[in-house]
């Protein structure tokens, strides 16, 4: 059974799907744990970033359990992946930001749990595709809505209708992935990113997250209105009048994430 090693930096926590003889899948056992875990996360102000990797050189995450898979009945199967549609749609609104480190293939729902994270950073010998077509089937976690939102109609559907996989160059160049890390320093890459991200004010990273998130699909009037919404809970922050104080001082402010 494949399980999550945890690792603590300060804010950030590193979490390590350990799970190399299946190539890292995503298990009933491991769907419920990161679901657990998602859920701890995202009840307070503590871990202010996750890092989400997978163990080995070989695979993030091949997506779903496929030998577990069919051992399911239709009725299991849509259990789990209402299990995988609910998590992953915690992971994309927690006030957490979640930040996928793609250290080898990232398949099927490997793919999904990377768009369902904020930031994607890639090792050179990434490989990302959503494949479901190639067994019969559709991707089900999210792929077909958040994979188009990210890179267009055009290039999702080139990509989930002929299921293939892409490289880390070419998922970097269409902007599925957001930084390329040099060979040996995926996780190095991905710690400071998510270190940048945890030294600011908590409040003012998730505002930015809403506003981000819920003004994709608006019209620019309710967009800019969503913005202005955001921007009133932080000036209402004590956050903000610390921010100017340690910008007066010349030092690095305390947050206290109210």
């Amino acid at each position: 059974m494949g399980t999550f090693r945890e690792e603590r930096r300060g804010p950030v926590e590193i979490w390590t799907l350990d799970a190399e003889d299946t190539r890292n899948a995503i298990s009933r056992a491991v769907l419920a744990e990161l679901e657990s875990r998602v859920a701890r996360v995202s009840g307070g102000q503590e871990v202010r970033a996750v890092v989400i990797t997978g163990a080995g050189d070989k695979a993030f995450c091949a997506g779903a359990d496929l030998k577990e898979r069919a051992t399911m009945s239709e009725a299991e199967v849509r259990a789990f992946l209402g299990g995988l549609r609910r998590t992953m749609r915690a992971v994309e609104t927690s006030s957490t930001i979640f930040i996928a480190a793609i250290n080898g293939s990232a398949l099927g729902g490997g793919t999904e749990l990377a768009l369902a994270c904020d930031l994607r950073i890639a090792a050179p010998a990434a490989e990302l595709g959503l494949t479901e077509v190639r067994l019969g089937i559709i991707p089900g976690g999210g792929g077909t809505q958040r994979l188009p939102r990210l890179v267009g109609p055009g290039r999702a559907k080139d990509l989930i209708l002929t299921g293939r996989r892409l490289n880390a160059a070419e998922a970097f160049a269409i902007g599925l992935v957001q930084r390329l890390a040099p060979e040996g320093r995926l996780l190095e890459v991905a710690l400071s990113v998510a270190e940048q991200i945890a030294e600011n004010a908590p409040l003012a990273v998730s505002a930015a997250k809403r506003a981000i998130d819920r003004g994709l699909d608006l019209d620019m009037e309710a967009a800019l209105a969503l913005e202005l919404e955001q921007y009133e809970t932080v000036l209402r922050s004590e956050d903000r009048l610390e921010g100017l104080r340690a910008f007066a001082e010349k030092r690095r402010p305390v947050w206290k994430g109210r």
